[in-house]
């Protein structure tokens, strides 16, 4: 049966309503959807934009997420993946390689892997335990703080910032502009009218400030990884500075505000957990691998990304045509009982641990996995050794797309 012959799912999962709801009880809805047969066709998310789409099946099992990932050819990501209705072209600015399928994809993913050599690695990784370390440092007896402000926040934004070479003094500004792309969907961010228009200018200027810092390693190249970046060459193909500006678009959303949601989700999941806490601690350095897994998969920072059919195919015993958009629940498939044990249970001993944190395998796998990993890893360590944080009420970001903690007022010791 096709979109157009079927009526919209009873299960609201589109309106401000609904994502305003709790983790928990927006899950049950998730868990209803999981349980029904073939996908379910849903009305389409309201748009900041002058569009019209019917609307999109969810994909809410793990498996039929991992199946679109993976197939490409059939689940393009050319036309879009944002779900809620928004012009394509606006898109890429935002999202650089992410709006590509194979093979142009594969040569710009290759491209921006190329410049990522053991010694840009290494020197990351060393910028990432001293800037974890001078994080804490500045937390140490700080008394009441906003956890995501003086923690979270600050970790992911020094270390893009310094891979890059963003100058110090538009920093504030790179780490403001990222804070709001992620959380227009938030009134306290902006109002609908000011949306699509803020939107526009959050993405120019951070596109802009990577546009800049290109031209000037091409001019006077340095030690760097941006040097690396704009040097980078694939099959006789180079990076344009404005491609460089859309990646820096994408690594100062994605990159930064995956690491600072999972910090905060994990410090309230390990307070909540002092067992789970105390089986860490006890031997930190052995345990800390699967510990950040269960870390992403609780946390599950990215909520969900779009596809479009771009041929006739079945999925899930459900017949899709080709221009129909289908949305990919990752928080829906990292509850699913079909692929984890108590799923709705914060356990760090978790083997095998199948989360689709980083999306769904395939070609878009999330290219920052590892640099999210050494950030937790080395800013836990910090976190459970030096400092007593006593945590309050975490105050939720209104959005469907990110799962956002905006404040999480703490008291330091």
């Amino acid at each position: 049966m096709s979109a157009d012959q079927r009526g919209y799912s009873p299960h609201d999962i589109t309106s401000r309503r609904f994502w305003g709801q709790t983790f928990d009880a927006r899950e049950q809805t998730f868990a209803a959807l999981r349980a029904t047969d073939g996908l379910t066709w849903h009305e389409p998310f309201p748009s900041l934009f002058p569009m019209e789409e019917p609307g999109f099946w969810a994909l809410t099992r793990r498996a039929d997420i991992v199946h679109a990932s993976l197939h490409p050819e059939l689940f393009s990501s050319a036309q879009g993946i944002a779900l809620d209705p928004m012009p394509a072209d606006i898109q890429r600015i935002a999202t650089f390689f992410l709006m590509m399928d194979p093979p142009q994809h594969t040569v710009y993913r290759r491209l921006i892997s190329s410049a990522f050599t053991p010694r840009n690695v290494a020197q990351i990784d060393e910028q990432v335990r001293k800037n974890a370390a001078t994080v804490v440092d500045d937390l140490v007896g700080a008394g009441e703080v906003d956890f995501v402000a003086a923690c979270s926040a600050r970790l992911p934004m020094m270390t893009i910032s310094e891979m890059l070479g963003v100058p110090n003094s538009d920093r504030e500004a790179v780490a403001k502009a990222a804070e709001k792309l992620f959380s227009m969907s938030d009134d306290e961010y902006a109002t609908i009218e000011e949306r699509a228009e803020a939107t526009v200018n959050e993405m120019f200027l951070l596109a802009g400030t990577g546009i800049e810092l290109a031209k000037f390693r091409r001019r006077h190249p340095g030690d760097d990884l941006m040097t690396s970046i704009v040097n980078a060459e694939v099959d006789g193909h180079r990076l344009t500075d404005e491609e460089v500006g859309a990646f820096l678009v994408l690594l100062a959303s994605a990159g930064n505000d995956t690491t600072k949601q999972t910090t905060s989700h994990a410090m309230l999941a390990l307070a909540a957990n002092p067992d789970q806490r105390a089986w860490l601690m006890a031997d930190f350095d052995g345990r800390i691998g699967p510990a950040v897994e269960e870390f992403i998969r609780w946390s599950t920072p990215v909520l969900q990304f779009a596809r479009f059919v771009a041929h006739d195919t079945e999925l899930a015993g459900q017949q899709l045509n080709a221009g129909d958009k289908v949305g990919l629940f990752y928080c829906s498939a990292n509850r699913d009982a079909a692929a984890f044990d108590r799923p709705d249970a914060f356990d760090l001993q978790r083997s095998p641990n199948p989360h689709l944190g980083f999306g769904g395998g395939g070609p878009h796998f999330c290219l920052g996995n590892q640099l999210a990993r050494t950030e937790l890893r080395n800013l836990f360590r910090e976190l459970l050794f030096r400092v007593d944080v006593e945590l309050g009420e975490p105050d939720y970001l209104l959005s469907s797309f990110v799962h956002g903690i905006k404040r999480l007022p703490a008291f330091v010791r």
